[in-house]
């Protein structure tokens, strides 16, 4: 499979610097460390589609 490429999309709502939050250190740097090497990293902004829809009862 050398030569393959492929793509994956990861989204979260916890900012990389926080994964040490959730994991060991250790583990969460290595994590980042993979994701962030070749990725094209996108920031968005705004609120919440679903929980306006939740609150306004439409959800």
């Amino acid at each position: 499979m050398s030569g393959w490429k492929r793509s994956i999309a990861v989204t979260s709502n916890l900012h990389p610097s926080g994964f040490d939050s959730i994991m060991p250190k250790t583990l969460a740097t290595g994590t980042v460390d993979r994701l962030l090497r070749h990725a094209h990293v996108g920031l968005t902004e705004g609120g919440s589609h679903r929980l306006a829809e939740a609150t306004a009862g439409k959800g």
